[in-house]
């Protein structure tokens, strides 16, 4: 990824965050072959000569984007697995996993990583190493917590376990008409309790 950094003033950190913004916005709306850098830069309302002093490429500028976006703190931590009630945690966690999901923007975003792996796959891989296989991790993380507590076999593949878990999500917000949150709320709590995550609470 290319970065260039001039000698001469400071960079204005929310001259980036407009072009790293419009970058991301034209990337979800019109994928990479229907962005420019010329787009980019009047989307963020700057000069296309700055844009090209931080990036020299599209490609290079979509990367970051997408980085700085998907590498939002984690939760919950890897201490959180260990020390906390495993079901209490996913009940933390499980509404706002969901209105996530539900979003316009998270179904863009996820369409157009997965049309894109082929075609730019070194879009692909910032997404996998920024997002998904921090997500990995934290999965594998509370499975084998699960393991542990006898609600996942001790035999299980936890590798084909969080794949199945990603794949259903993937599939389920990509249909022609996918849920909105309450209607994944319920669909990520079947997922989890198919896989020894999630135990439904005695009252629901």
């Amino acid at each position: 990824m290319t970065d260039r950094r001039g000698r001469g003033r400071p960079r204005d950190p929310e001259t980036d965050a407009a072009i790293l913004r419009a970058a991301l916005e034209l990337f979800i709306e019109r994928g990479v072959e229907g962005t420019s850098m010329e787009q980019i830069a009047k989307r963020a309302g700057v000069g296309k000569l700055t844009v090209y002093r931080r990036w020299s490429t599209k490609e290079d500028l979509i990367a970051q984007a997408v980085e700085q976006t998907v590498s939002a703190d984690l939760v919950p931590s890897p201490g959180d697995i260990e020390a906390l009630d495993l079901h209490e945690i996913i009940e933390g966690v499980i509404e706002v996993a969901a209105r996530m999901t539900a979003t316009p923007a998270f179904r863009a975003l996820t369409a157009r990583m997965m049309g894109s792996a082929v075609s730019h796959p070194e879009l692909m891989a910032v997404y996998w190493k920024h997002h998904i296989l921090p997500r990995r991790d934290l999965a594998t993380a509370m499975l084998r917590r699960a393991q542990r507590d006898g609600t996942v076999p001790p035999d299980a593949d936890l590798d084909v376990l969080i794949d199945m878990m990603a794949g259903a999500v993937t599939w389920r917000v990509l249909q022609p008409d996918p849920p909105d949150a309450a209607g994944m709320l319920d669909f990520l709590k079947a997922v989890y309790r198919q896989v020894g995550l999630y135990r439904p609470s005695p009252e629901a």
